[in-house]
C-alpha cells in the first residue's frame, strides 16, 4: 500500500475517510457501514469538504471512491428524513450536488469500486465515476420510487446517456434491482470481478491512471461529458481548444519526445 502523505477525516468513526498518497491517488471512502453507507447530513457535509480540499491539491492525479463494509452505498438515510423530510432532503442534496459539481470539474479521472448495494444516491455517485469496478455480488437500483421520490445526484442526467432513454426510464420508474452482470451488459460498470480480484484490479487501474497526463485526462473528460450538448461545429471548436491547451503542458512535450525517442513517457501531471 502506498505511503499516505496527506489525510483528513481518517478516524474510524468518521462518516468519510480521505487520504492522498504519494502516487497522487486521492482516496475517498464512505464510512457508515452499520447503515450500508446511507448518506446522512454529516456524511454529505464531509464529502463536500473533502471534494473542496482535493480540488485545491495540485498533486491529485486520480480519485478513488469506495465504501466500507458490505455495501458501497444504499442511498440516502431514509430514517434521517422521516421527521423533517423537506429540510433534511434539501441539506443532503445541496451538499451532495455541490460535491459532485466539484468532482466533475477535476482533471483527475475518477475510479469507483462497488460491492453489495448500490442504490438511489449511491447509484448517482457511482455514475459520476469514469471507471467502475464491481464485485460479483453487487446489485444496482435507482430505488427512488420505493420512497415516492424522484432522482438526485445526477442520476437522471447520466443514466439515459449511458443506457439510452428507454432503458433508463424502465430502471427509474420501476426501481427494480439488477445484478452485476446485467450492469456490465448495460455499460454501467467496466469490470465485474470476484472478491479476491477486486482490490488488486482497482490498485492496478489507479496506478496506471496516476501515471498518466492529468491535464489531457481533464480535457478528455470534459469533451466526452459535453458531447451530447453541442452540435458538431461547436464541439469541433471545443476539441481544438482542448488540444491546443494540452500543447502548453509539460506532459505534452514529454509525450512527443517519448514518442519520437521510442520510449515510454514519464508524465508528471502538469
Amino acid at each position: 500500500m502506498p505511503t499516505t502523505s496527506h489525510s483528513a477525516d481518517t478516524h474510524s468513526a468518521s462518516p468519510l475517510r480521505y487520504a492522498l498518497d504519494d502516487h497522487g491517488i486521492a482516496r475517498i471512502r464512505f464510512n457508515r457501514p452499520q447503515a450500508l453507507n446511507a448518506i446522512d447530513i454529516p456524511m454529505a457535509d464531509a464529502f463536500l469538504r473533502c471534494c473542496r480540499a482535493l480540488a485545491q491539491e495540485a498533486r491529485v492525479r486520480v480519485i478513488h471512491l469506495s465504501g466500507t463494509g458490505r455495501a458501497f452505498m444504499a442511498g440516502g438515510d431514509v430514517q434521517a428524513m422521516r421527521t423533517a423530510p423537506e429540510a433534511v432532503a434539501a441539506a443532503l442534496i445541496r451538499h451532495m450536488h455541490d460535491a459532485l459539481r466539484i468532482l466533475a470539474d477535476q482533471n483527475a479521472p475518477i475510479v469507483c469500486t462497488v460491492q453489495g448495494a448500490v442504490a438511489g444516491a449511491g447509484l448517482g455517485v457511482m455514475l459520476n465515476a469514469d471507471f467502475v469496478l464491481a464485485q460479483q455480488d453487487t446489485r444496482f437500483g435507482v430505488a427512488y420510487p420505493l420512497i415516492g421520490a424522484s432522482c438526485d445526484c445526477s442520476t437522471s442526467w447520466l443514466l439515459p446517456r449511458m443506457v439510452g432513454l428507454r432503458k433508463a426510464t424502465e430502471l427509474a420508474l420501476l426501481g427494480d434491482m439488477i445484478d452485476a452482470n446485467e450492469a456490465l451488459r448495460l455499460g454501467l460498470v467496466n469490470q465485474v470481478l470476484d472478491d479476491a480480484a477486486l482490490a488488486p484490479a482497482t490498485e492496478q487501474l489507479l496506478l496506471r491512471l496516476a501515471q498518466g497526463p492529468t491535464v489531457a485526462y481533464g480535457r478528455m473528460r470534459h469533451l466526452l461529458r459535453t458531447a451530447l450538448q453541442h452540435d458538431l461545429d461547436a464541439h469541433l471548436d471545443s476539441e481544438a481548444t482542448g488540444f491546443i491547451t494540452c500543447t502548453t503542458t509539460q506532459d505534452f512535450r514529454e509525450g512527443v519526445d517519448a514518442f519520437l525517442e521510442k520510449r515510454p513517457p514519464q508524465f508528471q501531471g502538469a
